[in-house]
């Protein structure tokens, strides 16, 4: 069994302080085998956010496993996002920006599909696609999971625009065998199958919300807990609690593995 924290959308510059030392506590007393944070850790990319987000990473127990996302480039500098978009970042989260964790059960492939020249929306690269297939080929078989900040598939009723190459990619991730994509950007919970396609893999999509932002779309700040086991995937939504400083249990969703790829279980 592993069991991964997925954090997103910190936004430290417009986070919630209340909230900040309840999910430090929470996260390290659930002891998971990895904490994964699916970018924005900063509101504006300044030097005094992403030093707030260094550390709330450093206060973590269990290993971070990191990828950037649209608003952890400088915005209202433009020398800096022209020509080194990704200095500020590298200098307090770390250099590689697309970072791997592996075990003996479980390999997650960060990949940042930032473009520094867009606000908003993000690319998944042909060649992010290679880098995916290369790490998740030749090993034995465990549980693989992609980590992105820009969804591969909008929920339904979202306006944000759709990442180029994501339907290239979803074809793609399937054939290499992944699992499943961890991803944010919208401040939405979500954890599902994506939509079926003849002949391809069936994998399991789970976006989390906003951890700490003051940034919320209806909805509550949010993390989620995955447990993973042997064809198995439980994906738990901890949801703060408007009454006291902390999470508690929200949705739960299960989901099985079958010749056909991943299905949704009944809880």
């Amino acid at each position: 069994m592993r069991r991964i924290v997925h954090l997103s959308d910190l936004h430290f510059g417009r986070d919630r302080p209340d909230l900040l030392p309840p999910l430090i506590e929470q996260v390290n007393d659930l002891r998971p085998d990895l904490v994964a944070i699916s970018g924005d850790l900063t509101q504006r990319a300044r030097n005094s956010q992403f030093e707030e987000a260094a550390a709330f990473i450093d206060a973590l127990d269990p290993p971070v496993l990191v990828v950037p996302g649209n608003h952890d480039v400088p915005l209202t500098n433009p020398f800096l996002r022209l020509f080194a978009p990704w200095r500020r970042y590298r200098r307090w989260i770390g250099r590689d920006l697309e970072p791997t964790y592996a075990d003996d059960r479980m390999i997650v492939v960060g990949v940042n599909t930032v473009n520094p020249m867009a606000w908003q929306s993000g690319w998944f690269s042909g060649g992010d696609i290679a880098r995916v297939a290369s790490a998740f080929a030749g090993v034995k078989r465990r549980m693989r999971i992609v980590m992105v900040h820009h969804p591969l598939e909008h929920l339904p009723g979202e306006r944000k625009k759709p990442m180029r190459g994501a339907e290239t990619a979803l074809d793609e991730l399937a054939r290499c065998g992944t699992d499943v994509v961890l991803s944010g950007h919208l401040h939405s919970w979500g954890a599902d199958a994506f939509a079926e396609r003849a002949g391809r893999f069936g994998m399991i999509q789970v976006q989390a919300g906003t951890g700490l932002s003051t940034r919320l779309r209806g909805e509550e700040n949010d993390f989620n807990l995955l447990t993973l086991r042997h064809g198995e995937l439980e994906v738990q939504r901890m949801v703060a609690d408007p009454d006291t400083p902390g999470f508690t249990e929200g949705t739960l969703r299960r989901f099985g593995l079958r010749p056909g790829g991943w299905q949704v279980q009944p809880t």
